[in-house]
C-alpha cells in the first residue's frame, strides 16, 4: 500500500515512515499542511496519516479540502488533543479515524492498513479486469482485445494490470514505478517510456487512444477511445 504521512514533528514523521516501510509499504511525507495537501491532491494514497495542529494550514482544513474535492481516500488523524469533543470534531469533519498521541506504532499500522484495504479499487477484487474491448483475466494470465489473444511479457502483463487497476484514473510514473518495479526512487531512465511504448505496439494501439498520456503526470486507461 502506498500511505502519505502529514507531521511536522520530525521525530514522530521519520518513526511512523520508517515503521511503515519497514511493513513493506511506500511512504511519501510532508513537513507542512500545504505540501500535504498538495500531495494529497497530486498523487493516489491508499490512505492517509494526518496531525491535527500542523503550521500553515491545519489539519481539519486538509480534510475540509480533501471532501470537498470529492477526495474520499481514508484519513487517519494524529492528535495530542484526546478529549470525546476533539474526536467527534475530527470525524465530522471528514476523519476516518483518530489516534491519540502517544500512541503505539503497531496500532496505528494496523488501523491505517484497515483504512487502506477499505479503500482499495473494486477492480482489484474482481478477476477479469476491463476497458474497451480489452480485456484481462487475472486467474488464466490471458489478455484478450476484441477477442484477440495478446501475449505480453511479465513485466508488461503488470503494468498494463496497474493501469486496469486504476481505470479511469490518473496513474502517475512514481505510481507505476513503485507498483510494477518496486522502486521506492526515480532510476532517471526511460524504462516507463520503453515498457508503455512496447505495450501499446502489442496492444495495437497506435494512435494512444487506449492508453492515454498525461503529459508531465502520467497515464491513464479508460473505456471509452
Amino acid at each position: 500500500m502506498k500511505f502519505l504521512i502529514i507531521e511536522d514533528d520530525a521525530k514522530i514523521r521519520t518513526y511512523v515512515e520508517r515503521g511503515l516501510k519497514e511493513a513493506g509499504h511506500a511512504v511519501d511525507t510532508a513537513a507542512d499542511g500545504e505540501t500535504g495537501l498538495h500531495l494529497a491532491m497530486q498523487e493516489k494514497y491508499d490512505a492517509l496519516v494526518i496531525d491535527r495542529m500542523l503550521p500553515g494550514l491545519d489539519g481539519l482544513a486538509i480534510i475540509r479540502t480533501l471532501r470537498g474535492s470529492g477526495n474520499m481516500t481514508g484519513i487517519l488523524i494524529l492528535s495530542a488533543l484526546g478529549d470525546v469533543d476533539d474526536r467527534v470534531k475530527g470525524i465530522r469533519t471528514g476523519g476516518d479515524d483518530y489516534l491519540v498521541k502517544p500512541f503505539a506504532f503497531i496500532e496505528l499500522l494496523a488501523r491505517v492498513e484497515a483504512l487502506g484495504k477499505r479503500a482499495s479499487p473494486v477492480a482489484a477484487q474482481t478477476n477479469i479486469l476491463q476497458a474497451a474491448d480489452l480485456e484481462m483475466d487475472l486467474l488464466a494470465r490471458k489478455v484478450r482485445r476484441s477477442g484477440k489473444v495478446i501475449e505480453l511479457q511479465q513485466r508488461e502483463f503488470r503494468l498494463l494490470e496497474y493501469l486496469l487497476k486504476f481505470k479511469g484514473q490518473l496513474v502517475t510514473r512514481t505510481m507505476l514505478l513503485e507498483g510494477v518495479w518496486d522502486y521506492h526512487f526515480d532510476p532517471q531512465t526511460s524504462v516507463i517510456d520503453v515498457h508503455i511504448s512496447r505495450l501499446r505496439k502489442k496492444l495495437g494501439d497506435t494512435d494512444n487512444k487506449l492508453i492515454k498520456t498525461v503529459r508531465g503526470a502520467g497515464y491513464i486507461i479508460e473505456d471509452s477511445h
